[in-house]
């Protein structure tokens, strides 16, 4: 099958193309720098414009997961905007350029996140659940979802996948929490008690390729470990695996004053729960925190 990815070149996108290449897909990478695409993403070939397709290269299926980084600095004015582009607005030219062609594919695989649901405090959210309001985050997520939604006005399977943080050996989230765990410098985010979804790689992988086979499967799901921690429990189990203390929290003052309303990514939360993925009969290999990042980091 020729399965058409934006967003190749990034952490899930690479990984992604490693699973479909050794199952021998036909791989289009559209990204911003197409002379990289091969050798980062398994052989794939890149393509700078959608307008390089002809006929019979038209995909099958496309994967969106293009959009620049949410959490790497504050949300700025420019920073909103270029973010809204990254995702929305290409989104958006996507479907567009779907629709112009003479063969649709058969499938759109499209990114969101758990911050489609905003801070959910306590309460249990699964893919039937609201959608936040509160914050640029989740706003930015229901855009993005809407945008793709128009897909299936085209006689396209739309999946969204809204994807929690995700734990890979290089890369992600925890590259950035290492280095202070590292030390014995880490600790708690606030009071510690805010839900914090996750994902093992390995599943984030196998649960899109599940979505992408199982032509049942459309709308949101929730690509998040069905073993559900707070804060204060994510970073004990980070310390109990490094064999470190983790005994200097951030308070969430400092917290909000560096980071400004991005700060509801560290002190807010969901309780997430994957039932949509459950349902559909996804089995998880890493559902439980402590195995998975000790799968991560060598420690079995």
């Amino acid at each position: 099958m020729r399965i058409l990815l934006s967003g190749g070149t990034g952490l899930i996108g690479q990984a992604l193309c490693r699973h479909w290449a050794a199952q021998g897909h036909e791989l289009l990478v559209w990204s911003r720098t197409p002379a990289r695409v091969a050798a980062l993403c398994s052989g794939a070939r890149g393509i700078a414009r959608l307008d390089e397709l002809d006929e019979a290269a038209l995909p099958d299926a496309v994967v969106n997961l293009a959009g620049l980084p949410i959490a790497d600095r504050p949300w700025s004015k420019a920073r909103r905007a270029a973010l809204w582009a990254s995702r929305v607005e290409l989104t958006q030219q996507l479907v567009d350029w779907m629709a112009a062609q003479p063969r649709r594919p058969k499938v759109l695989i499209s990114g969101s996140a758990v911050g489609w649901y905003g801070d959910g405090g306590e309460r249990l959210l699964d893919e039937d659940s609201a959608a936040g309001h509160a914050d640029f985050g989740s706003e930015l997520c229901v855009a993005w979802e809407q945008a793709a939604q128009r897909a299936e006005a085209l006689g396209v399977r739309v999946v969204l996948v809204r994807t929690a943080p995700v734990l890979a050996p290089r890369g992600g989230m925890l590259a950035r929490l290492l280095p202070p765990f590292k030390l014995g410098l880490g600790g708690r985010l606030g009071s510690g008690r805010q839900w914090m979804p996750w994902i093992h790689l390995d599943d984030e992988v196998g649960l899109i390729d599940f979505l992408f086979t199982h032509e049942a499967c459309r709308g949101p799901y929730n690509a998040c470990a069905p073993g559900a921690v707070r804060n204060a429990e994510f970073t004990q189990a980070l310390a109990r695996v490094l064999k470190r203390p983790a005994l200097l929290p951030a308070p969430a003052f400092m917290l909000r004053l560096v980071f400004g309303e991005m700060s509801v990514l560290l002190l807010g939360g969901q309780h997430l729960a994957p039932r949509r993925v459950l349902d559909a009969g996804y089995t998880y290999r890493f559902p439980d925190l402590e195995p998975a990042l000790a799968d991560l980091l060598g420690r079995h």
